[in-house]
């Protein structure tokens, strides 16, 4: 056996996919007590009021900010590990499970959004922009998914915690009716992930910070500096939307897979590239 297979291997027998359930039931559970104190109205004060009036209230919004990134990270991964699998998968069920990404992401993005501090307000403005550079339908898609500007965090709250969830949910209800995790089950690593959101405060940015670069959320980064050099139609629409094209062509009988495979690679090489460029610039 090779290395390579060896370490797959190896890496296969982590319950990543359990991992990235039990994050997601935390989330939920944490997400329900930090929406109950949250208020679309004044979003800023809301959130922040969370570490300071509401007791625990600043642990709980730790918990479901890390047990949400988690959550995604750790999907990730189990995809990753399980990609010869997927084969056998009809091609319904293969592109429900593709458009779960896209659908996570979004419910990451909003969360970091509904903040309203500097990093999340800005984040919603770029989004905003984006989306407005849409040819013909652009408008009503940001009046659709944001609108922070003319209804403030209304509409993304509404996103965040019903349509992207039911959306999720039905994207990948036949994948979760077969693959479960309970929580017994997985003792050890619940309580790692409940202290380090004890010991690790998830980001609160103050109203202005005062300086003339903002650095978005980890994965909205690379796009970032994909802005820098390209309009925003093709940076922000184009670009993510080719990995997602390919992502639900990437199947072993589709005449064009080591082709579209390799496209795969090289998208998230230079994604990554750009995200410690990012980093490394502006960190």
């Amino acid at each position: 056996m090779s290395l390579k297979h060896a370490l797959i291997d190896r890496l296969s027998h982590i319950k990543w996919g359990e991992w990235s359930l039990i994050s997601l039931y935390v989330s939920l559970i944490s997400g329900i007590v930090v929406g109950i104190h949250y208020n679309p109205a004044e979003p800023f004060y809301s959130a922040s009021a969370l570490d300071i009036l509401v007791p625990y209230g600043g642990y709980f919004r730790s918990l479901h900010f890390y047990s949400s990134q988690f959550f995604f990270l750790f999907g990730a991964v189990h995809y990753i590990l399980v990609f010869d699998k997927s084969r056998s998968l009809s091609p319904r069920a293969f592109s429900y499970l593709i458009l779960c990404f896209p659908c996570a992401l979004m419910l990451l993005f909003t969360g970091y959004v509904l903040r309203a501090d500097t990093t999340g307000y800005s984040a919603g403005m770029i989004a905003e922009h984006i989306l407005e550079t849409v040819p013909l339908v652009g408008h009503h898609l940001n009046n659709l998914l944001f609108a922070i500007t003319d209804a403030g965090m209304y509409r993304v709250y509404l996103h965040h915690v019903i349509s992207f969830d039911l959306l999720f949910l039905y994207l990948c209800w036949e994948h979760l009716r077969r693959y479960r995790a309970n929580f017994s089950g997985h003792l050890l690593f619940l309580a790692i992930l409940m202290l380090f959101s004890l010991l690790i405060g998830a980001p609160m940015d103050p109203e202005t910070l005062g300086v003339s670069y903002i650095t978005g959320p980890w994965f909205f980064l690379g796009l970032q500096e994909l802005l820098r050099y390209f309009n925003p139609f093709l940076a922000g629409i184009i670009v993510p939307a080719s990995l997602v094209a390919a992502l639900l062509l990437l199947r072993e009988e589709h005449r064009w897979f080591r082709r579209v495979l390799i496209g795969v690679l090289a998208w998230l090489g230079l994604y990554t590239m750009l995200t410690l460029a990012a980093l490394t610039a502006h960190g």
